[in-house]
């Protein structure tokens, strides 16, 4: 088996999708949890690689994709892209649900209904990013390799630093974030938002 890094094409957004529904539980399959599991996609990966594909990277096993890692560099200019691009036609397809319904289809129809904007307190950390693997391309050292590309780019861009969520219980991922170099820079109930400086000092 030969797993390669090489950027997005097109052609891989229903991989995409796919990827995303399948790791979305804490890098299990949540797709059953979903009435309609292209609802994560959506959120998570569809407006990452359609806005800004060219940080958007795929891994391959043999050829087909198996993973990914895509983001932005300016979470605020992203997400007010977002409001005026991807999400008008998402809010038509997604009504809002009843405030009782508290299902997992229910939590992704109001997060896309409130888009994708940056809380204040990473507002030192202007990117960020998601990455997702198939079980069968985990603890081969993809994530590393992954994550040093998307890494790199960001500094060809000139970006300060970068910062991700990620939930309490999946412990694995807060681990290994943090042996790549990631500090937790606020703590809540749903996790921890996490984040990396990619010069020695903001504003340098």
């Amino acid at each position: 088996m030969e797993y390669c890094i090489r950027p997005y094409h097109p052609s891989d957004l229903c991989s995409l999708y796919r990827i995303c529904a399948q790791t979305a539980d804490c890098g299990r399959d949540a797709s059953g949890l979903h009435e309609d599991p292209e609802i994560l996609g959506h959120y998570y990966a569809g407006p990452y690689a359609v806005i800004e594909p060219e940080l958007c990277y795929v891994l391959t096993r043999d050829g087909a994709p198996c993973g990914y890692v895509l983001g932005t560099r300016d979470s605020e200019a992203f997400g007010r892209r977002c409001d005026e691009e991807w999400f008008p036609v998402l809010k038509l397809r997604y009504p809002l649900p009843p405030p009782a319904d508290t299902s997992p289809g229910a939590v992704m129809k109001r997060a896309i209904h409130q888009g994708i904007h940056p809380s204040p307190e990473v507002g030192d950390y202007p990117a960020h990013l998601h990455i997702d693997f198939l079980p069968e391309a985990v603890g081969k050292g993809n994530g590393r390799r992954m994550m040093e590309r998307f890494l790199e780019k960001l500094r060809e861009l000139n970006v300060p630093a970068v910062h991700l969520g990620v939930a309490k219980k999946n412990e694995r991922a807060i681990a290994y974030y943090g042996h790549m170099g990631f500090n937790i820079i606020r703590e809540h109930d749903w996790g921890f938002f996490m984040g990396l400086y990619l010069r020695d000092k903001v504003g340098n």
